[in-house]
């Protein structure tokens, strides 16, 4: 059996090296480096794929996130409302750009973001809410967005983790992770469902004025070269990882479906041990397996986490700390017990190996001793 890795980025490389490598050397050859016709190949064909109106390359999650809220007009003091239970970045953007963080409870069951929550945190200083699509399945977002339409509020999709998961709105139409608010991000960090070998990420939006501002911050506020009519950032995608990028974009549906069957193979496995919750898979949403993520009830989780490593099986914890107790983002506004479902998934979920090479021996090897563990 292969060595088991939380995400098995070289056997994946394996299958596909041969495009890989070639696609490389073209970059190579062409020396267009910086802004080459791969880029704007893949910009192209994420907007095919995704069905949406415009793709911004850009550097980096993070940096989608952080132009998509400087393409908004958002003013330093303005609260934007997001989840306690997620990755530091969609609240880092945020406080970088003086704004205000607020943050919300979440789901127990999803994960994700609280719609009842989200409510009681709007005030007269809201202008946005950041839902979080976390692990790999969307947020309500047609109550988001009948939400936001009501208090005249932006919505920015965070979608670095459920990039070619489907939303399927309550008149029965799907739109993909990313295209239905106003304005969203993602992440090509390698072990992100669509990951390049480097850092890389894109905003999407269908908004034609929205677009053409992103595009001007992304190049220094510049629209046409030597001239900055805003202030903007540097934050472009390179062409080496947009060439991976389409290789990979061209499997993201088969890659997506590998990770459903292997989230299957252990949601069979553990159906009937009540000392774990497997992740609940609500109808209107597919669900892309970014992480497959339980939660523990009443066993010693880092007990578990440390004998899985003993038995070369590794597992993580996402995420330890919520957002509201980090020592980056204390404040006085919270305190301990305020969000109590994202301070229970902060002390009791645990993720194990997620990616699109897990092979059933692997999955049997993984599963039988999480089982051993609990029954001792």
């Amino acid at each position: 059996m292969e060595k088991i890795q939380m995400v098995d980025l070289k056997a994946q490389y394996a299958k596909i090296k041969p495009e890989v490598d070639q696609a490389i050397q073209n970059v190579l050859d062409t020396t267009a480096f910086i802004n080459g016709p791969e880029v704007k190949d893949l910009q192209r064909e994420l907007e095919t794929y995704l069905g949406v109106k415009h793709v911004i390359p850009c550097a980096n999650g993070t940096d989608a996130l952080q132009m998509a809220m400087m393409a908004l007009g958002l003013k330093p003091g303005d609260e934007i409302i997001t989840a306690s239970f997620t990755f530091v970045a969609t609240a880092e953007v945020i406080a970088l750009l003086q704004l205000v963080p607020v943050v919300v409870d979440v789901d127990p069951d999803t994960f994700n973001v609280s719609i009842d929550s989200i409510e009681k945190a709007i005030t007269p200083r809201t202008k946005a809410i950041v839902p979080v699509h976390l692990f790999g399945q969307c947020a309500d977002m047609d109550k988001i967005m009948a939400l936001a339409a009501k208090h005249n509020l932006f919505v920015i999709e965070d979608a670095c983790q459920a990039i070619g998961a489907d939303y399927i709105h309550a008149n029965g139409k799907t739109a993909k992770a990313g295209t239905i608010g106003h304005v969203s991000a993602t992440s090509f960090f390698p072990s992100k469902n669509l990951g390049c070998y480097g850092d890389g990420g894109a905003i999407f939006t269908n908004d034609d004025e929205l677009a053409a501002q992103l595009r001007m911050i992304a190049n220094h506020g510049m629209k046409v070269r030597y001239y900055h009519d805003i202030i903007g950032v540097n934050s472009r995608l390179d062409s080496m990882q947009a060439a991976v990028l389409r290789i990979k974009l061209r499997k993201l549906d088969e890659y997506n479906a590998a990770r459903r069957k292997a989230a299957d193979y252990y949601d069979q496995a553990f159906r009937d041990i009540p000392q774990l919750k497997t992740p609940v898979r609500v109808k209107n949403s597919t669900h892309v397996f970014h992480q497959y993520t339980l939660v523990t009830n009443g066993i010693d989780r880092l007990k578990l986490q440390e004998f899985l490593a003993s038995k070369d099986i590794p597992a993580m914890i996402y995420y330890p700390v919520p957002l509201h107790m980090q020592k980056a983002y204390l404040d006085s506004r919270y305190k301990e017990g305020d969000f109590p479902n994202t301070e229970a998934l902060c002390k009791s979920v645990i993720s194990l190996p997620m990616h699109t090479e897990l092979t059933d021996e692997q999955l049997k090897y993984i599963t039988d001793h999480v089982i051993a563990f609990i029954r001792g």
